[in-house]
């Protein structure tokens, strides 16, 4: 017995068992005792975290995969599923630290990124494969195309490595593009916490015309009269390094 991949939940399910345990050897397993896994199909990483001294929970919503899983693994009972990641609000963990992992579904893999953002105080490290392109976005440096909203949102909570990609040959379905594995490991920056709001409004508001100048980009939110002749206000949104966006915010709270 198999899963059939379905196609409207993005399903591309590994099928290279050396990728599996260098995805898993990713994580530290250090300093948390929980680990949850988004979209574990038929187990290909579920098998190596079970050998791990953490509690696997597993985000599944398909339940051919579920019924697979409690099958097929004598570990995997139903109090390890805990439904859709996205609907998450990670009361049962009780404000213990968890580790997410995961050959995480291309259609929501931007949301999955934004929902680990939210969480980030529970959350100290992640690693996941993406598609090639998410996962070069979020590991992007300033002046470069990739750069924009989700490298900086994501690289102003955690660091960002880019592990290795992995090609569309090691699936079933083959997906159409390449995949990127990256870690993320929690590092807040300085200066964030209390402006976390009006941070992601500028970083935005700043991209969504990347090829103007900010002093232009950033009228809509109404620039403090203080800040009107700052430097970085004749820079574009991909010229700011994160720290830069972060004291530039600091800079706006402060003269509002």
């Amino acid at each position: 017995m198999s899963v059939k991949a379905k196609k409207h939940l993005g399903q591309h399910f590994l099928t290279d068992e050396n990728i599996a345990r260098k995805i898993v050897e990713g994580l530290s397993f250090e300093n948390y005792n929980k680990i949850m896994e988004v979209g574990p199909g038929m187990g290909v990483l579920t098998k190596y975290l079970l050998e791990k001294d953490q509690y696997t929970y597993l985000a599944e919503i398909d339940n051919e995969s579920i019924e697979y899983l409690k099958k097929n693994y004598v570990k995997i009972t139903e109090e390890n599923f805990v439904g859709d990641f996205l609907k998450q609000d990670f009361a049962f963990i009780n404000n213990e630290q968890i580790a997410i992992i995961g050959n995480f579904p291309y259609n929501i893999s931007s949301q999955i990124l934004f929902k680990i953002i939210d969480h980030y105080e529970l959350i100290p490290e992640m690693v996941g494969m993406f598609q090639k392109e998410v996962a070069e976005r979020t590991a992007a440096i300033p002046r470069t195309k990739d750069y924009g909203i989700l490298s900086v949102l994501i690289q102003a909570y955690y660091d960002v490595s880019y592990m290795f990609t992995v090609h569309e040959n090691v699936f079933n379905p083959p997906p159409k593009v390449k995949s990127g594995v990256i870690r993320l490991t929690r590092n807040p920056k300085e200066g964030l916490v209390g402006n976390e709001v009006l941070f992601k409004q500028i970083v935005k508001a700043g991209f969504n015309q990347r090829r103007k100048k900010l002093s232009n980009s950033l009228k809509v939110l109404n620039i403090p009269e203080a800040l009107k002749t700052h430097e970085f206000l004749d820079k574009r949104a991909e010229e700011l390094s994160v720290n830069d966006f972060i004291a530039f915010t600091k800079q706006w709270k402060e003269n509002l």
